[in-house]
Parts: C-alpha cells; sequence; structure tokens
C-alpha cells in the first residue's frame, strides 16, 4: 500500500511594499524553491484612507464587508484565483511540497490581508485535504496587530 503524497502547503503571506519585502518569499532554505506569486493590492480600493477602518485590518468585519461590496475587488479575486487553482493542480499533481502566494499593498494592513485570507479559504473550499494553506500576515505581525 502507498502512502498518499502530503498535502501541499500553500504559504500566502500579506505584506507591506513600505518594509523590506519578507526574506521568505524566494528563500531556497529549507526545502524552499524561491519562486512564487506576487500580487500587488495597490490597485484596489484602500479601507486605510476612510476614517473609520484606519485602526482596523483585513481581518475585522467592517473591512472584510467594505471590500467584499466592491467590483474592482471581486474581479481581482476572481483573476487571482483563476491563476492561482492551475498552479496548484500542477503542483499536487508533480508532487510539490510547497508554494508561495504573496499580497502586498501600501500598508500591508487592509487589501493584502484580506485578499491572503480570502485566498486561504478559497483553497481550503477547493482542494480539501490535498492543500494545507497557511497564512502568515508579515505587516501584521511586525505591528502587534493580530488578534
Amino acid at each position: 500500500m502507498t502512502t498518499p503524497p502530503s498535502p501541499l502547503l500553500v504559504e500566502i503571506t500579506s505584506f507591506s511594499f513600505k518594509e523590506p519585502i519578507p526574506a521568505h518569499l524566494f528563500s531556497l532554505e529549507g526545502g524552499r524553491h524561491g519562486g512564487g506569486f506576487v500580487f500587488d493590492c495597490r490597485s484596489l480600493p484602500n479601507p486605510g484612507r476612510e476614517d473609520e477602518f484606519k485602526s482596523q485590518t483585513g481581518l475585522d468585519e467592517a473591512v472584510r464587508r467594505y471590500l467584499s461590496q466592491r467590483i474592482e475587488v471581486s474581479q481581482f479575486r476572481a483573476s487571482v484565483f483563476s491563476l492561482i487553482e492551475p498552479a496548484v493542480r500542477n503542483f499536487i499533481a508533480r508532487e510539490f511540497t510547497l508554494m508561495n502566494v504573496s499580497f502586498g499593498c501600501t500598508g500591508g494592513q487592509h487589501r493584502s490581508v484580506f485578499m491572503a485570507e480570502e485566498l486561504a479559504s478559497h483553497l481550503k473550499a477547493t482542494f480539501a485535504d490535498a492543500v494545507r494553506p497557511s497564512v502568515i500576515h508579515d505587516n501584521l505581525a511586525r505591528k502587534g496587530l493580530l488578534p
């Protein structure tokens, strides 16, 4: 009896373009292959420019609702998913163990966090046990903004 392959770890990182890009994204250490996807969320509406959202993050329901209601965010999300899904299928078929996907925005607090969470939820729903999403909110961790 053969052992089924381990689930593909999809490491999803949110970060701020105002800070150094997290080193793990392009690392060759610890079984990493130095590749992955980097999406720029700065073209999306910025909740951080609205007074009511400044102190919140993409983890907060009010920010999530704000972004979910914007057509440009829905279009961006659909485009990202359409790129990531075939890559995940390919990595699974080739028995890769790690994929990097990252989202950057100006402050790494709202849009990139929202998109990282959206992708993690989508991968769980679409690929079930074949994929293990892991979310790293680099800038939220730096600023002590994680719950």
